[in-house]
C-alpha cells in the first residue's frame, strides 16, 4: 500500500507540474487559439514527454524577442544602404507615390496592387531582370560551378541544408581555389540544416582565408527558427534564389528520392542588390567575424535595359509582417482565371485555404501539385486532409510521382509568378526564415505554368471518388495529423 501511495503521489505531482508548465508556455506566449489548443492537447495527454516534445517544436519567445532586435537592425542596415546609394535613394517612396498618383509599375492594376503591399516593407520594384530557371539540380549545379569559377571580388551563399557529400565536397573545393586566388567567399549555412557536417569539413576552405558561419547552431534539438533562405550573389553580377539545397538528392541521385523536381532562378539585374542586402543582414547577425562592411562594391553598377519586372521578398521571425505569406494570399485573391500551385507541404494557415476555398467556388481553374512520395509523412497526412475539404470546393489536387517535387511555385492568370523557398505552410510562414522573388512578367509566367502542366503529366489526380475511398487507418491518420497541424 505505501508502495501504491508512493506512485500516486508521484502521479499527481507529475500532473501538477504539467499543468502549471502547459500553461506557461501556451497562454505567456503569443499565439493563435488553434495552435495553443493543439500544444494543450499534446502537453496534457502526453506528460513529461509532451513537455520533451514542445522544447523541440515549440516556440521559444526568448529568440523571438532576440529576432525582435535583429529586425531593428536590419532596419538599420537597410536604411544605411539606401541612403548612401543614390540608385536607391527614396526609390521605395517614388514607387509608392507613382501608384498613389493612380500611376502603374506594371500592366495589370491588380498586379500593380501587389506590388505596392510589397513596397510596404520595403521591397522596390527593379525592372532590368534577366532570369534563366532550372528545374533539375545537374543543370543548376553546373551554372552556378561556372559562375563561381568566373568569380573575381566575392562569393556570398547562404543554404538551409549544405551535405558533405560529393556535390557538397565538390562546390567547397571550387570555392576553396577562389579563396586561394584572393576572392571574398562567405558561406551561410543553417545550423540545424547541417548538423551531420564532419567538424573538419570547412577546413580547406578556411585556411584559404574563406569564411563559414552557422545560423543559430541549437544547444537542444530544435526545429523552429531555421534559415531556410538559399541564396547566392557573385560578384554583384549573378545572383541565384530559389528551392535547391546542396547536396546528392537534388542531383536526383539518392534512390530513396529518385529523380528531384525542383525551382531556382538565375538572376542578372538591379534584384541582385535585395539579394546581397539580405545576406548581409542574416551574416552580420550570425558572426561576429568577418562582418560585412556596406560598401559600393558589392552593389556595382548596371545596365538599365527593360527585363523582367521583379521584387524579392523576405519574411521570418525578423519581419513586421509574414511577408511572403501576404504575397501569396494577395496573388491568390486577385486571380482572375487561374491558380497553379506547387508545394512539397501544403498546411496552409485559415487565410490561404479560404482564399483558395473561395477562389474555386467562384469558377476560378485551381490546381495543386504535391509529393506522392513524401519526405515527412505526418505533413503528408495533413496535406491530404485539407485538400480532401478543397476538392469539394472543386480544387483539382495532384500527386507528383516521377521521384520527388520540392519546388515552391504560386502562378496566376499567366501574368505574375512566385518562386522561392517558402512552402505553403504554417511553419514557413510563421516560424522559419524565408525568401521569395515575385515577378511581373508574363513571358517568364507561362514558361512556369507550361512546367507544371508538363508536371501533371508525371502525376496522379486525387479525385473526389478516391478520396472518399481511402482505408479507415488513412482517415484516423489524416485526423489526427489535422489535430496537430497548427504545431507543424
Amino acid at each position: 500500500m505505501e508502495i501504491v501511495s508512493i506512485l500516486a503521489y508521484i502521479a499527481i505531482g507529475i500532473l501538477v507540474i504539467n499543468v502549471i508548465l502547459a500553461g506557461f508556455v501556451v497562454f505567456f506566449e503569443r499565439r493563435n487559439p488553434a495552435s495553443s489548443w493543439a500544444w494543450l492537447f499534446v502537453l496534457l495527454f502526453i506528460p513529461v514527454f509532451g513537455f520533451v516534445i514542445y522544447m523541440i517544436f515549440g516556440r521559444n519567445s526568448k529568440r523571438e524577442k532576440m529576432f525582435r532586435v535583429k529586425e531593428e537592425y536590419d532596419r538599420e542596415v537597410y536604411y544605411k544602404y539606401l541612403l548612401q546609394d543614390e540608385r536607391c535613394v527614396g526609390r521605395v517612396k517614388a514607387q509608392k507615390e507613382i501608384i498613389e498618383k493612380g500611376g502603374r509599375l506594371v500592366d495589370a492594376e491588380y498586379l500593380t496592387d501587389l506590388a505596392y503591399l510589397h513596397l510596404n516593407s520595403g521591397n522596390w520594384m527593379t525592372f532590368n531582370n534577366k532570369v534563366t530557371r532550372f528545374i533539375t539540380g545537374a543543370d543548376k549545379f553546373e551554372a552556378l560551378v561556372r559562375d563561381i569559377r568566373q568569380a573575381k571580388e566575392f562569393i556570398h551563399l547562404e543554404y538551409y541544408i549544405w551535405r558533405g557529400d560529393k556535390l557538397g565536397t565538390r562546390l567547397v573545393e571550387e570555392l576553396t581555389k577562389k579563396a586561394e586566388e584572393g576572392v571574398e567567399v562567405r558561406l551561410l549555412y543553417d545550423g540545424m540544416g547541417n548538423s551531420r557536417l564532419p567538424k573538419d569539413f570547412f577546413d580547406k576552405l578556411h585556411a584559404a582565408g574563406g569564411y563559414t558561419a552557422a545560423f543559430l547552431p541549437p544547444f537542444i534539438v530544435r526545429i523552429n527558427y531555421r534559415n531556410h533562405r538559399k541564396l547566392c550573389i557573385i560578384d554583384g553580377k549573378v545572383g541565384y534564389i530559389g528551392g535547391f539545397n546542396v547536396g546528392d538528392e537534388y542531383l536526383g541521385i539518392v534512390k530513396r528520392y529518385g529523380p528531384w523536381r525542383d525551382t531556382h532562378l538565375r538572376v542578372v539585374g538591379d534584384a541582385i542588390d535585395q539579394m546581397q542586402i539580405r545576406f548581409i543582414k542574416d551574416w552580420n547577425f550570425t558572426t561576429r567575424y568577418g562582418a560585412v562592411q556596406l560598401e559600393q562594391r558589392y552593389f556595382p553598377l548596371r545596365e538599365q535595359s527593360e527585363g523582367i519586372r521583379m521584387q524579392i521578398v523576405s519574411s521570418g521571425p525578423d519581419t513586421k509582417w509574414h511577408n511572403v505569406h501576404n504575397g501569396y494570399f494577395k496573388m491568390i485573391n486577385e486571380a482572375e482565371h487561374h491558380i497553379y500551385l506547387t508545394t512539397p507541404y501544403f498546411v496552409p494557415d485559415d487565410g490561404i485555404f479560404e482564399a483558395l476555398r473561395v477562389a474555386a467556388l467562384s469558377g476560378l481553374d485551381v490546381r495543386i501539385l504535391i509529393p506522392g512520395n513524401p519526405d515527412h509523412f505526418f505533413v503528408y497526412w495533413a496535406s491530404m486532409s485539407y485538400l480532401g475539404q478543397l476538392l469539394e470546393a472543386g480544387v483539382r489536387c495532384y500527386q507528383y510521382e516521377r521521384g520527388f517535387i520540392h519546388s515552391k511555385s504560386l502562378c496566376i492568370d499567366g501574368k505574375m509568378s512566385s518562386v522561392g523557398t517558402a512552402n505553403m505552410d504554417i511553419r514557413s510562414f510563421d516560424l522559419n526564415f524565408e525568401v521569395n522573388a515575385f515577378l511581373y512578367d508574363a513571358a517568364f509566367t507561362r514558361e512556369l505554368e507550361q512546367d507544371f502542366l508538363n508536371d501533371l503529366k508525371s502525376s496522379v489526380e486525387i479525385t473526389r471518388e478516391w478520396y472518399y475511398r481511402r482505408r479507415w487507418w488513412f482517415k484516423v491518420k489524416e485526423a489526427v495529423a489535422r489535430l496537430i497541424s497548427p504545431m507543424l
